[in-house]
């Protein structure tokens, strides 16, 4: 496990009888860093979702005494605010409805690779308390190599360039965000952090881009704020 922020990583619950996909799972996720507990059963996730306090539950669909959806209901009923992942083999568009229904933000579809698992996974980490998304946004790099590299289809010469220009706009960029958080002007601030989410995408600015998303979600958390600044100086220094 990646031992960066492994003081305080984001607590996953991880629901699946196959041992197989068991291995594979808790593999990526705790390259996240995460820490990952594993429960077989519907019977062990209500156990260990009662004993712990999660940020994300990843259920399997079918489990040997019940299904992923009626427990999802139960899991709600202890931690309605705990955001879930549903995983699955099957293919079935109508099955994936019912999930998003039963209050799945996303349906993985195994195989899944371990790229995409880490993007679902992170997507819905933003989607959580500030706590796992503060965590998530203090470790993610600064600069995501093959994130840019993917962006500009390998042109090593167009991402420094893209970063150059990226750098000269940053500081005025900050503080316009500064401005209008100040001036309570939530369409500017939001136009502000919405080209700035595009724009660390395109040059790999990982850590960055989750303070923005963070700070999108909840523009009076003192957290949200510092973890912005905090990203933009590590860039600019």
């Amino acid at each position: 496990m990646n031992t960066h922020h492994q003081g305080n990583p984001p607590r996953l619950l991880l629901v699946e009888d196959d041992m197989t996909s068991q291995g594979f799972f808790q593999f990526v996720l705790e390259s996240l860093p995460a820490k990952v507990d594993i429960a077989e059963s519907c019977a062990s996730a209500l156990r260990l979702a009662q004993n712990g306090n999660y940020d994300l539950w990843l259920i399997d669909v079918n489990l040997p005494d019940g299904n992923g959806a009626s427990l999802l209901r139960s899991l709600h009923e202890q931690h309605p605010r705990t955001v879930a992942l549903a995983h699955t083999a099957d293919t079935s568009l109508e099955l994936q409805h019912t999930l998003q229904q039963a209050g799945f933000q996303e349906t993985l579809v195994k195989p899944i690779s371990r790229d995409a698992l880490l993007k679902c996974v992170r997507r819905a980490l933003a989607k959580a308390p500030a706590k796992a998304d503060a965590v998530i946004a203090d470790a993610a790099p600064d600069w995501d190599e093959s994130a840019a590299m993917s962006a500009l289809n390998g042109q090593q010469a167009h991402v420094r360039a893209l970063r150059e220009l990226f750098l000269s706009e940053l500081p005025g960029t900050r503080d316009a965000v500064s401005h209008a958080l100040e001036e309570h002007d939530d369409k500017t601030l939001h136009a502000q952090l919405h080209k700035l989410q595009a724009s660390c995408g395109f040059v790999g600015a990982s850590r960055l881009a989750y303070a923005v998303r963070q700070l999108n979600h909840d523009p009076a958390s003192m957290q949200a704020r510092q973890q912005f600044g905090s990203a933009v100086s590590a860039l600019l220094r």
